[in-house]
């Protein structure tokens, strides 16, 4: 029987916390908007971690942050490499997270739902 909080999720956690603390002082939030590591999965083997994010600001197109990101995995698996004590640091993937956009959009149909009523 697998362990309910094992390695994978330990590593998840910290890279999550590492990130999201690089997100925070090397990008200009006057031009990405307020950037939120809302998860981070890392592969059974501990070589690729997807860290989903989420933007605040609804104007900022997702696209160019998402490939600026990318650009900037590089940078940031480095940087983590010098911070945290792993063997090897996973390869950093980031992903638009759709959930708090959605949510949002769930959220509005349901009152324009309850007015109507």
């Amino acid at each position: 029987m697998p362990r309910e909080y094992g390695r994978n999720r330990r590593v998840a956690d910290l890279v999550q916390r590492e990130v999201a603390d690089l997100v925070q002082r090397e990008l200009d939030q006057q031009r990405t908007g307020m950037i939120t590591i809302s998860e981070v999965d890392v592969s059974p083997d501990l070589s690729i971690a997807k860290i989903y994010f989420s933007c605040l600001d609804p104007a900022t197109d997702r696209r160019p942050l998402v490939n600026e990101l990318n650009n900037l995995a590089g940078h940031f698996r480095h940087v983590l490499g010098r911070r945290l004590r792993m063997r090897t640091v996973p390869r950093l993937q980031f992903v638009f997270d759709q959930s708090v956009e959605r949510g949002s959009r769930l959220s509005s149909l349901i009152d324009s739902l309850n007015k109507g009523k």
